[in-house]
Parts: C-alpha cells; structure tokens; sequence
C-alpha cells in the first residue's frame, strides 16, 4: 500500500523523501523528514524492478497511519508526539480509490 500511494503521489507532482525509511530531526521547531542515505531516492516497484528517483526534504506536517479498517468519517486529526513535538496522525485505507487525491486532501484538511 504505502509504496502503491507514493508512486500514485510521484504521478500527481509530489516530491520524494523515502519510500522504506526516512531520517527524521527537528529544525526550527518542526520535525523534518530526510532521505536515509543508503537507500535515498530507490523504490522497489512490484513487477519492474528497483527504481531512482529524486529525493528532497520536507517538515513532517501529517502522518497517515495505514490501515484497512480505518474510519470512514473523521473529524479531527489525531495528535501524536514525534521527537517532542505533535504532529496530526490520520488513520488512512491505502486501498480505496482515489487514495493520492484523499492524501493530498488529508494533508490539505489535517495537516499542520
């Protein structure tokens, strides 16, 4: 799922930061995601093969929680604490359609 929605997110203009893992540290009050330099910019695509792409950082504004029972309807963001800071964590089915455009919608309605 998860690498499913970055590829359909990479599709729709967004930015790389990881696909496995990302390094995370807070910088002027904001935690940031990094790529993890052993495997930066690489995605493992199903069925073609291990692919490079650009990677860049960017402030962690919403976590979205995979989920296949995620809730149908929600009316706030979860709040988690990620290296001291909170952050806005929405639970999230990768599976549904229209996933990337719901993505970008939850960091629109959820994000911080």
């Amino acid at each position: 799922g998860k690498t499913t929605l970055a590829l359909q997110l990479l599709d729709r203009g967004a930015q790389l930061v990881g696909d496995d893992g990302v390094s995370l540290n807070v910088r002027d009050g904001q935690v940031w995601a990094a790529p993890v330099s052993a495997i930066a910019g690489l995605v493992e695509v199903r069925n073609v093969g291990l692919l490079a792409f650009p990677t860049t950082q960017a402030p962690l504004a919403l976590v979205l929680r995979l989920a296949p029972d995620a809730p149908r309807y929600v009316e706030a963001a979860e709040r988690m604490t990620l290296l001291g800071l909170e952050i806005a964590r929405l639970w999230f089915d990768p599976a549904i359609p229209a996933a990337a455009i719901r993505a970008e919608l939850a960091l629109r309605q959820h994000g911080h």
